[in-house]
C-alpha cells in the first residue's frame, strides 16, 4: 500500500518505463535514474530506498517525515533500451540527457509529461561517473561528486540553484566521515541543452548526483550505499523544509580528472621515458560485463592517484601496439 506502481509510457523499442510514487507531503520530488542506459548505481540506490522507506525497524522517525511531508515519484530505468545494450544513448543514437530542447526520443517527451503532471519543487538526476575522476590535493578518487546546474553562462545564483545547493549540503553530511577527501562538486559550466541546467532554468531546482569509483570497488557496492544515504539525507532536508545556509556546497572542492585505474612508472616506448596510465573501459560481452585494459596515457603522471601503481623497472617496448598487446595480457 505504500507504493503506486504504474506504467509511465514506453521506449523507442516500446519498453516499459515504470512509474513509483510514495508519500502523502506537498513537498513534490521527481527522481529518475539510468537516463544513461549503463549508469545503473543510482537505479540500485533507489531500490535501496524503497526497501528502507517499506521497513519499519530503526529511524521509523526519519522514514514517516519524509512519507509525511513529501510525495515523491521515481522513474528507474528511463532508458531501458541503452539498459539492454549497456550503452549510454538510446536506440536512436541520442543521448537523453542532451535532448531536452529538440525532444527527438519518445524517453525525453515522457520525462517532460511527468515533469508538468507532477510539478515538482527538486528533481534528482542520478548518473554514474567515471574513474578519471578525482578531488584535492593530493588527488583522491571521487566516490561521490554533486552539482546545483547553471542557469545561464554566467553561472549566476539564482533562487532555484540555492534551494538545491541547500539539499546537497544536507546530502553529503552523512558521507564525509565514510568517504574522507572522496566527496566533489561536478563542474557547473553551462550546458544550453542538458536537462539538469534547463530544468534548473524552468525553476525546477535540479540535483546532479553522480555516483563514481571507489579503490578496487568496480561492482560499486560503496558508492551504491553512499547515493543510498546521500538521497535519504536530501528528502529528509526537503520534508523539514529548513532554512539552512547553502554556502557549504561552496566548499565542496572541484572534480577534476587526475586518478586512473593503474599506472605502471617509467616505461620505455621507442625510446622515449614516460609513465602507462592505464584506463578500465567497461564493455558488455554477452550478458557479462568485462573491463578491458586501455592504454589512456603515456606521460609523466607524477600528479596523479591510481587503484594500482607498478614500477616499470626494465620494460622497454618498441610500439605503442606492444604496449597495448602487454596491457591485455598483465591486466586481464
Amino acid at each position: 500500500s505504500l507504493f503506486k506502481v504504474s506504467g509511465a509510457g514506453r521506449s523507442y523499442e516500446s519498453r516499459k518505463i515504470q512509474r513509483v510514487e510514495m508519500g502523502r507531503g506537498d513537498a513534490r520530488v521527481l527522481i529518475w535514474t539510468q537516463m544513461h542506459g549503463n549508469e545503473s548505481t543510482g537505479t540500485k540506490a533507489v531500490f535501496d530506498l524503497f526497501k528502507w522507506l517499506s521497513d519499519h525497524g530503526s529511524a521509523k522517525s526519519m522514514r514517516d517525515e519524509i512519507l509525511e511531508k513529501c510525495t515523491i515519484v521515481v522513474l528507474p530505468v528511463l532508458n531501458p533500451d541503452g539498459a539492454q545494450r549497456y550503452t549510454s544513448l538510446n536506440a536512436q543514437g541520442i543521448d537523453l540527457n542532451r535532448d531536452v530542447i529538440d525532444k527527438n526520443a519518445p524517453e525525453t517527451a515522457l520525462l517532460l509529461r511527468e515533469l508538468n503532471q507532477t510539478a515538482p519543487h527538486y528533481c534528482f538526476n542520478l548518473h554514474d561517473q567515471r574513474s578519471i575522476f578525482s578531488v584535492g590535493s593530493p588527488p583522491k578518487v571521487a566516490t561521490m561528486s554533486f552539482l546545483a546546474p547553471s542557469e545561464d553562462q554566467a553561472r549566476t545564483v539564482t533562487d532555484s540553484r540555492i534551494r538545491t545547493m541547500r539539499v546537497i549540503a544536507a546530502m553529503i553530511e552523512p558521507l564525509k566521515s565514510k568517504i574522507p577527501g572522496q566527496i566533489g562538486r561536478y563542474t557547473d559550466e553551462f550546458y544550453p541543452i542538458a536537462t539538469g541546467d534547463n530544468f534548473q532554468r524552468m525553476g525546477y531546482s535540479t540535483i546532479l548526483v553522480e555516483s563514481g569509483h571507489y579503490p578496487g570497488d568496480y561492482k560499486r557496492k560503496v558508492s551504491r550505499k553512499m547515493t543510498f544515504l546521500s538521497l535519504v539525507a536530501g528528502l529528509h532536508q526537503i520534508a523539514l523544509g529548513k532554512e539552512v545556509g547553502h554556502r557549504p556546497y561552496f566548499d565542496i572542492p572541484n572534480n577534476e580528472k587526475l586518478y586512473l585505474d593503474a599506472i605502471v612508472k617509467d616505461v620505455s616506448v621507442g625510446g622515449e621515458k614516460g609513465d602507462l596510465g592505464i584506463f578500465l573501459k567497461e564493455e558488455l560481452d554477452g550478458e557479462k560485463l568485462i573491463f578491458k585494459p586501455t592504454l589512456d596515457k603515456f606521460e609523466d603522471l607524477s600528479g596523479f592517484a591510481a587503484d594500482r601503481i607498478l614500477e616499470g623497472g626494465e620494460l622497454e617496448f618498441s610500439t605503442v601496439e606492444e604496449v597495448e598487446n602487454w596491457i591485455q595480457i598483465e591486466f586481464n
